[in-house]
C-alpha cells in the first residue's frame, strides 16, 4: 500500500463522484433517524451544487496505487449559502465575518480507515481553511449515527454547537 495525497482542480471533481455516492450510502447505513432523506442525496445533488455556491473550494484525496480511496473537500462560502429549503444550519449572528470555511465532506474507503489517512486529510483540510482573512468560523455537519466521525472531530478540536433537523444532523463548530 502506498498512499499519496493531492489537491484536486475543480473541474476534475467529477473523479469524486463515486466516493461522494458511496458516502450518501455509507451515512444511510449508519442514520437511526431519517434514513430516507439520504435517498435523494448524491454528487449532483450534494457536490456539485455546494463547489457552484461556494467562492473557493479544495479537494483533496487519497490515493493508493494512483486510484482514490478517500477525500476531503472543503469550501469557503457565504454564511447565507447556509440557509435553504432544506434546513439552516446554524445562527447567522453567530459568525462575525461575512463568510465561513466548511469541511463539507470526508469519506474513506473500507480497508483504509484508521490508519491515519483520515487525520491526514484533516489537517490538510484545516491548513487550506485557516489562512482566509474573512473567516474565522468553521463548521462540520456530521449526520446522525456516524458516532466514529463526531468523535474524530471532536479529538480534532471541534465542539457540538448543536443538533439540526430533529437530530437528523449534529453541527459541530471551531469555538
Amino acid at each position: 500500500m502506498t498512499i499519496t495525497y493531492e489537491v484536486l482542480p475543480n473541474e476534475k471533481m467529477e473523479e469524486c463522484r463515486d466516493l461522494c455516492n458511496e458516502l450518501m450510502i455509507f451515512q444511510k447505513s449508519k442514520a437511526h433517524f431519517k434514513p430516507e432523506l439520504f435517498d435523494s442525496m448524491n454528487f449532483d445533488t450534494r457536490m456539485v451544487p455546494s463547489m457552484k455556491s461556494a467562492i473557493y473550494n479544495q479537494i483533496v484525496v487519497a490515493k493508493d496505487d494512483g486510484k482514490i480511496i478517500a477525500y476531503a473537500y472543503s469550501n469557503i462560502s457565504p454564511k447565507e449559502a447556509y440557509s435553504n429549503d432544506f434546513a439552516t444550519f446554524f445562527d447567522q449572528s453567530s459568525v462575525s465575518k461575512k463568510n465561513v470555511g466548511c469541511l463539507s465532506q470526508f469519506f474513506i474507503k473500507e480497508g483504509y480507515r484508521k490508519i491515519g489517512i483520515g487525520s491526514i486529510l484533516f489537517e490538510l483540510s484545516m491548513k487550506w481553511l485557516h489562512p482566509f482573512d474573512d473567516v474565522e468560523d468553521y463548521f462540520i455537519f456530521v449526520s446522525n449515527g456516524n458516532d466514529d466521525a463526531l468523535e474524530f472531530y471532536k479529538r480534532k478540536g471541534f465542539i457540538v454547537s448543536h443538533n439540526i433537523l430533529d437530530g437528523f444532523i449534529t453541527v459541530l463548530r471551531n469555538k
